[in-house]
C-alpha cells in the first residue's frame, strides 16, 4: 500500500520564494507543491499540520567531523562506534540534517585521526549505511592530508569499492594555508592530540620533512581516478589565487572549502567553484583561526555553501544569522540544501521541495530569537518530532 501524506498550513520555502501551500507526498517522494492531485480522496492521505511553521528541505551537510567527538569526547577516551553513531543520528535529525557527509581524516596524526582508526571508521560507516536502518543518510567525505604519502593505496581501494562520496585535499603543514606560522601550527597540534610542547615541536618537524615526499603526479592521477568514478572533489583552506589556479589546472574540483582570505574566496567563486564556509564562524562572527569572517564572504556573494564543520547545532542558527543580514530566506536556505546538492551532483534527488524529489522535509519554528526544528521527515517518514514546551 502506498504511503501518502499531505503537509498543510505551512509556509513552504522553495528555491525562489516562500509559499502558503500544501506539500503532497507519495511513497517517499514529493508528488506536488501546491494545489491538489487529480481525483484525490482525503481519506487516502494522512494530514500533518504545519501551522505557524516553515516547511523546508532537509539540510545537506557536506563537511562535519563531529562523529570523531562522539567516539572520543575526551582525549584517549573512546566509546563504541554503534553508540556514537546512534547518538550522532539523533543529534543530526534533531538539528534538521537529513544527509551528512561524515568528514573522516586520513592525516598523519594519532588517536581517532590515525590511519588505522580512520579506516575502521570509514568501513563502519559504509557498512552501516548499506545494512542498517538509519534516521538520516550517511555519506563519507574523506579528507586526505597531502603529507600522508602512505595512505594513497588506501584511498585507491576505497574509491574502487565505492566507499567514498567526497574527497578533499588538505595541506595543514605550517607556513601556508591555515597555519601561517610555526607557533600557530604547534599550538593547534598540541590541543588536537593532547600532547606536550616538545611533542608538538617534534610532530611539526616530521610534517615538514614529509611534505617534500608528496608527488604531485600521484595526487593528480588519484584525483582524476576519483572523478571518473563519480566522487566529488574539493580543495581545502585555499589561501591564494595562485594556489586555486594551480589546483584547478590538474584537479577537477567543484568545491573550495574554507578559503582563508576574501581574495581566495572571490577567485574560487569566479572560477565556478562552490565555496563553502563554516556555520560556527557565521554564528560566532569570526574565525577561530583568525582567518576570513564567513559572513563577509556570504554578503559579498563569494560563498555558496554553509557547513557545520565540527558543530551540527550551528547550522540552523547560521541560516537565521545570514537572514538577519538582509539575505532572503529562500536564498539563505539554499546554502544548506540546494547548493550543497548541486555541488555534490545529487540535486536531481534532493535539496529542494520540488515534484519528483525525495521527501526530506523539515518543520522549522522561527518564533522568538532562536530557530528550532520541530519535525524532521526523511523520505516521507517522521524520524524526529518535538512539541513546543508546555512548561511555564
Amino acid at each position: 500500500m502506498s504511503r501518502r501524506l499531505v503537509i498543510t498550513n505551512g509556509k513552504v520555502i522553495t528555491p525562489e520564494e516562500v509559499l502558503e501551500a500544501d506539500v503532497w507526498i507519495e511513497d517517499g517522494r514529493i508528488l506536488r507543491v501546491g494545489g491538489s492531485p487529480d481525483h484525490w480522496m482525503e481519506s487516502e492521505y494522512k494530514l500533518i499540520d504545519a501551522a505557524g511553521m516553515y516547511v523546508a528541505p532537509g539540510m545537506i551537510e557536506i563537511h562535519c567531523d563531529a562523529i570523531e567527538k562522539e567516539m572520543e569526547p575526551r582525549p584517549n577516551t573512546f566509546f563504541p562506534l554503534e553508540m556514537a553513531m546512534n547518538e550522532m543520528e539523533r543529534k543530526l535529525a534533531g538539528n534538521g540534517i537529513t544527509t551528512i557527509y561524515h568528514s573522516i581524516s586520513l592525516s598523519d596524526g594519532s588517536g581517532i585521526r590515525g590511519d588505522e582508526q580512520a579506516v575502521n571508521l570509514m568501513n563502519s560507516i559504509d557498512k552501516r549505511r548499506k545494512n542498517s536502518p538509519s534516521m538520516v543518510r550517511h555519506r563519507i567525505h574523506l579528507r586526505y592530508e597531502l603529507t600522508n604519502r602512505g595512505a594513497l593505496p588506501v584511498i585507491e581501494s576505497f574509491i574502487r569499492n565505492q566507499k567514498i562520496d567526497l574527497l578533499s585535499f588538505m595541506d595543514h603543514s605550517p607556513g601556508q594555508g591555515q597555519f601561517k606560522s610555526m607557533e600557530g601550527f604547534q599550538e593547534f597540534t598540541k590541543k588536537q592530540y593532547n600532547i606536550t610542547d616538545e611533542q608538538a615541536v617534534t610532530m611539526t618537524k616530521e610534517v615538514l620533512s614529509l611534505k617534500e615526499k608528496v608527488e604531485w603526479e600521484d595526487l593528480r592521477e588519484m584525483a582524476q581516478y576519483a572523478h571518473a568514478e563519480g566522487v566529488s572533489l574539493a580543495s581545502h583552506d585555499d589561501d591564494t589565487v595562485e594556489k586555486i589556479d594551480y589546483i584547478l589546472n590538474d584537479f577537477p574540483i567543484s568545491i573550495s572549502e574554507f578559503p582563508i582570505t576574501m581574495e581566495a574566496a572571490r577567485h574560487a567563486s569566479d572560477k565556478g567553484l562552490y565555496v563553502s564556509v563554516g556555520a560556527p564562524n557565521i554564528v560566532r562572527g569570526f574565525s577561530h583561526s583568525g582567518n576570513m569572517r564567513a559572513i563577509e564572504a556570504v554578503l559579498d556573494g563569494a560563498a555558496h555553501i554553509i557547513c557545520s564543520d565540527y558543530h551540527p547545532s550551528a547550522l540552523l542558527p547560521s541560516v537565521a544569522e545570514v537572514r538577519s543580514h538582509g539575505i532572503s530566506l529562500p536564498e539563505a536556505w539554499k546554502m544548506v540544501s540546494l547548493y550543497p546538492a548541486e555541488a555534490l551532483g545529487i540535486a536531481n534527488e534532493r535539496g529542494s521541495l520540488e515534484a519528483g524529489k525525495q521527501a526530506d522535509i523539515l518543520f522549522i519554528d522561527m518564533e522568538g530569537s532562536y530557530p528550532a526544528v520541530r519535525r524532521t521527515v526523511v523520505e516521507g517518514q517522521t524520524v524526529y518530532h518535538a512539541q513546543r514546551s508546555l512548561i511555564g
